[in-house]
């Protein structure tokens, strides 16, 4: 078996690791973000391919989880220029495309769209006949306007047929090339916020294209020939071409990779991960070796959206967060702000003058890092009451994360896990394993591959069993497509829920498949 090479980008820190093919570590490192992030990602791969010599030539699998598509939809930077057409008249007039986006964001994509005749009730009988003349007329308008098209039509989840035509007409109007996202491959069955992923899944095309070409080009600088891997934010992975047309899909990856880092690490299936990084710390739920998803919808960059996410909690505290009232008689505050990347230049315990958390756990002597004589004017009893404070905000974090009372096990991973003690409140054990600073790299490297499917099924044609067992074939088949072994597929989660409120005995079934890498 190839050896494999991980690499997560955090706000702080790029993470790089070389798995062997045992999936034991052979090799890691830290490596600072950079602005431009790629350069920030080649530093990293170069280090960690120094520490390995010759072996690199037995990489064969890198995987990479990034922060580029979230970073662009926050800073409303390198965005395409998005046709939307909506199918839904002579219903969906009511709530326009991108509504409640901010003005800039739809200034970055273009905002046309555009609504035209078709669409499907619940059960997927027509609301009206598709009106093919109004979709040409309307990509008339975009040519030369938009690079990239989003079709949503209403309930395509249960029946596509209207958006698969409309995809052969922007083929045909605008050209081969022009890149499509259809709404029943991205989101769930809510129009809205389906819509909205959609769109942002088309915006978002040259941002994940951009970042595929140049991983490549950075493993050709190394002279390493491997099958290219994204982290998607369920914790599994996709592959290049997969990630490419689902781009949306890597937005908050990194939480998910140090998850199921954690959990490889830890050897733990069931247990809360407390992810601390230079600038917050996040927590989440580990079940059955996957995070756990939300059941909320959740906001990117001010926009409401539907597709899966890791149910998590961010807190203000990392390596890099700024303290203040310690040197003075002001009150003592911890957070939010940071100096993130840039804690080896700032921090006091290298020679700069802001106090963070690594100064205060490195004054108390719970830490060795930099030089501790530059906090020798510090007040014990006031780091004291900082670290109290940092241990509180966390395990108010963990007791707001658990589903009971009871204690259960706690993995601490990240470079800033430091700042924290082995026994938290809450907790009925806490495991710091080895590798713990680079766990979303290694999760990044060590995940499965998965699909996913949601769908309503009338049960007036089928039954139950029929129902259930059509969308795990649609699971798997999702997961074969983004590069998993057939043979190695497992259905890893199955939700089926009657839907009373609609008629024709209407069920929602949910399937996640996951599977190992394709050989």
């Amino acid at each position: 078996m190839a050896y494999r090479l991980g690499i997560d980008v955090g706000g702080t820190n790029t993470d790089a690791v070389v798995l062997n093919d045992e999936l034991e570590v052979i090799a890691s490192t830290k490596s600072a973000t950079t602005e431009d992030v790629m350069s920030g990602i080649e530093n990293a791969m170069k280090a960690v391919l120094e520490q390995i010599g010759d072996e690199r030539a037995r990489i064969g699998y890198a995987m990479l989880g990034t922060t580029q598509a979230t970073n662009a939809i926050v800073e409303r930077k390198h965005l395409n220029k998005v046709g939307i057409i909506r199918i839904g008249l002579p219903a969906t007039e009511a709530i326009e495309p991108m509504c409640g986006w901010s003005e800039d964001l739809k200034a970055a994509i273009g905002g046309q769209s555009y609504l035209v005749h078709g669409g499907h009730e619940f059960d997927g009988r027509e609301i009206s006949k598709l009106d093919e003349d109004e979709i040409r007329t309307a990509l008339s308008k975009m040519k030369g306007q938009v690079s990239t098209v989003a079709i949503i039509s209403v309930f395509s989840p249960v029946n596509d047929s209207h958006e698969l035509r409309a995809q052969e007409l922007v083929k045909e109007v605008l050209g081969e090339e022009v890149p499509v996202s259809l709404s029943s491959e991205i989101g769930s069955i809510g129009l809205i916020e389906r819509e909205n992923s959609t769109i942002l899944n088309a915006a978002l095309y040259d941002v994940a294209k951009k970042t595929v070409l140049g991983f490549k080009e950075a493993l050709n600088h190394q002279n390493i020939s491997a099958k290219i891997y994204l982290g998607q934010n369920d914790g599994t992975l996709m592959n290049a071409d997969y990630a490419v047309k689902y781009p949306v899909l890597t937005i908050a990856c990194g939480p998910t990779n140090s998850i199921r880092g954690a959990a490889y690490l830890a050897g733990f299936e069931d247990a809360l991960v407390v992810d601390v990084g230079g600038t917050t710390t996040d927590v989440g739920v580990l079940q059955r070796g996957f995070p756990r998803q939300s059941s909320l919808a959740v906001e990117i960059g001010g926009v409401r959206t539907n597709f899966r996410m890791p149910d998590l909690i961010s807190l203000g505290l990392g390596g890099g967060t700024i303290v203040r009232g310690v040197d003075n008689a002001g009150e003592i505050s911890v957070g939010p702000d940071s100096v993130g990347y840039k804690l080896t230049q700032e921090a006091r315990i290298f020679g700069g003058n802001t106090l963070t958390t690594s100064d205060v756990v490195v004054a108390l002597g719970h830490a060795d890092l930099g030089d501790a004589s530059y906090l020798k004017d510090l007040e014990s009893s006031k780091l004291e009451e900082v670290y109290q404070k940092m241990i509180e905000m966390t395990e108010d974090v963990i007791d707001r994360m658990k589903t009971s009372a009871q204690p259960v096990p706690v993995i601490l991973v990240g470079g800033g896990s430091l700042l924290l003690p082995q026994t938290l409140t809450g907790a009925s054990e806490v495991a710091k394993p080895e590798h713990f600073e680079v766990a979303n790299a290694i999760g990044s490297a060590i995940a499965q591959v998965s699909g996913e499917i949601e769908k309503l099924y009338s049960l007036e044609d089928m039954s139950r069993a029929e129902a259930v067992e059509d969308a795990k074939a649609l699971a798997i088949s999702d997961a074969i497509e983004a590069g998993a072994e057939p043979d190695s597929i497992e259905i890893v989660d199955i939700e089926d829920v009657p839907l009373a409120y609609l008629p024709g005995n209407v069920t929602r079934v949910h399937v996640k498949a996951a599977g190992n890498l394709r050989m």
